[in-house]
C-alpha cells in the first residue's frame, strides 16, 4: 500500500501536465503583451509630461506659432479628446479587447491629447498670471482624468477583475466632465481677475456674517455671570457671546467698516468689468499688470479684514485692530490710484472708498476712547489697591 502511495505522487506533477503547459503557453503571450502595452503607455505619458512643461510658460505674443488661438479652438480640441474617451469605453462594452485594439486606441487618444495641449498653450498669449493659472488648472484636469483612464485600460488587459466593465464608463465620464468644464474657464484677464476678486468678496461677507453673530454679555444676572466658571467644552458658536458694553460698541463700529469694505470690493469688481473693451487678447502690457496688482490689493484687503475679525473676540486686541486699519487705509489709497490710472474708477467705487474712510475714522475714535477708558480703569485699580 505504501508503495502505491509513493508511485502515485510523481505521476501528478503540474509542470508535466499537458493542461498546465497549454495554460502557460496561453498566459505567457498575454503577460508579454501587457508588458509591451505598458511600455507604449509609458512613452505616451512621457511625451505628455514634456508638453506640460511647455504649458508652464506663457507664450510670447510675437510668436507666430501660437498667435491667434481662440478659446473656441481649445473647446473644439477638447471635444475630440472627449470623443476618443468614448471610443476607449466602447472597446470594453463587449468581449475583452485585443492588445492591438487597445494600442491603436491609446495612440489615437494621446495624439488628440497632445494637440489639445498645444492649442491650449497658444490660448495663453497675452495671459497674465491669474488667467494663465486658471487655464493651466482646467487643462490639467483633462490630462489627469485622461491618465487615469488610459492607465486603467492597460491594467485591465488580460485580467479578470470584477467590476472593471463598470469602472471604465466612470473613468470615461470623468474625462467628459473635465472637457465640459473648459466651457466655464475664464477666457480673458478681466474675467479671471474678476473671479479672484469675487472670492475675496465672498470671504469678507463670511467675516461680516460672523461679526453680526457677536452678542453682549447677558445682563439678566451680572453676579451669576461673574461667578460662573468657564466651560471649556462650550461650543464654538458660543464664542463672542460675552462682549462687554464697550467691546460691543467696538464690534458694532467694526461691522460698519467691514460692510463698507464689501461695498468697495463690489464697486471695484463693477469698475473692472467695465474695462472689458480695453483688453487686447494678444497684448500682455501694463494694463494686465495693473489688473493683477488690483487683485493683489484685494487679497491683502481681505487678509486685513480676517485679522480684524479675529481680534474682535474677547479680550479684544485693540492695537492689532488699529494696525489693520492703517494697512487698509494704505491699500485703499493705492487701489484708488491704480484704478484711476486705468480710467476705470466708477462713481459708486469712489463713493464706497469715501464711505470706508469715514467708517474707519469713527472706529478709530471708538478704539481711542476704549483704550483711554481701559487705562483709566487700570489707574483706578492701582489707586484702590494702594488704599
Amino acid at each position: 500500500m505504501q508503495c502505491c502511495k509513493d508511485t502515485s505522487k510523481p505521476r501528478v506533477i503540474a509542470p508535466s501536465s499537458p493542461i498546465a503547459n497549454r495554460h502557460r503557453e496561453a498566459k505567457m503571450p498575454a503577460r508579454a503583451e501587457k508588458e509591451r502595452l505598458n511600455l507604449v503607455l509609458g512613452s505616451h505619458l512621457a511625451t505628455i509630461h514634456e508638453t506640460l512643461q511647455v504649458l508652464d510658460q506663457t507664450p510670447s505674443s510675437s510668436s507666430s506659432f501660437v498667435n491667434k488661438v481662440t478659446w473656441e479652438d481649445v473647446i473644439k480640441m477638447a471635444e475630440q479628446v472627449s470623443k476618443q474617451a468614448t471610443t476607449v469605453g466602447m472597446i470594453w462594452t463587449g468581449d475583452k479587447p485585443e492588445s492591438k485594439a487597445i494600442e491603436e486606441t491609446m495612440t489615437s487618444y494621446f495624439n488628440n491629447l497632445q494637440g489639445f495641449l498645444l492649442v491650449s498653450h497658444g490660448s495663453k498669449v497675452g495671459a497674465g498670471p491669474t488667467l494663465s493659472s486658471s487655464i493651466h488648472e482646467s487643462v490639467k484636469q483633462v490630462v489627469d482624468s485622461s491618465f487615469r483612464l488610459m492607465k486603467e485600460t492597460v491594467s485591465f488587459y488580460g485580467s479578470h477583475r470584477e467590476g472593471q466593465k463598470q469602472l471604465v464608463p466612470q473613468l470615461v465620464g470623468t474625462v467628459w466632465e473635465a472637457c465640459s468644464a473648459l466651457k466655464k474657464t475664464p477666457t480673458s484677464n478681466i474675467t479671471a481677475i474678476g473671479r479672484g476678486m469675487t472670492k475675496v468678496a465672498v470671504s469678507v461677507k463670511d467675516v461680516l456674517r460672523e461679526m453680526k453673530e457677536l452678542k453682549p454679555v447677558s445682563s439678566d444676572d451680572p453676579a451669576d455671570t461673574e461667578s460662573e466658571p468657564c466651560d471649556d467644552n462650550s461650543s464654538e458658536g458660543e464664542l463672542g457671546n460675552d462682549l462687554s458694553p464697550e467691546e460691543m460698541k467696538v464690534a458694532e463700529r467694526t461691522i460698519v467698516v467691514v460692510s463698507d469694505t464689501l461695498s468697495v470690493l463690489k464697486g471695484l469688481i463693477r469698475s473692472i468689468t467695465g474695462l472689458i473693451k480695453m483688453e487686447k487678447p494678444d497684448d500682455n502690457s501694463g494694463f494686465v499688470d495693473s489688473l493683477e496688482k488690483l487683485l493683489q490689493l484685494c487679497q491683502e484687503l481681505g487678509q486685513q479684514i480676517d485679522e480684524i475679525g479675529a481680534c474682535l473676540y474677547p479680550p479684544q486686541e485693540i492695537s492689532s485692530i488699529e494696525a489693520a486699519l492703517e494697512k487698509i487705509r494704505s491699500i485703499i489709497e493705492v487701489m484708488q490710484a491704480e484704478i484711476g490710472g486705468l480710467q476705470g474708477a466708477s462713481d459708486a467705487f469712489l463713493e464706497a472708498c469715501n464711505g470706508l474712510r469715514s467708517s474707519m475714522h469713527e472706529l478709530a475714535s471708538e478704539l481711542s476712547s476704549f483704550s483711554t477708558a481701559d487705562i483709566e480703569a487700570g489707574v483706578e485699580n492701582i489707586t484702590l489697591s494702594e488704599k
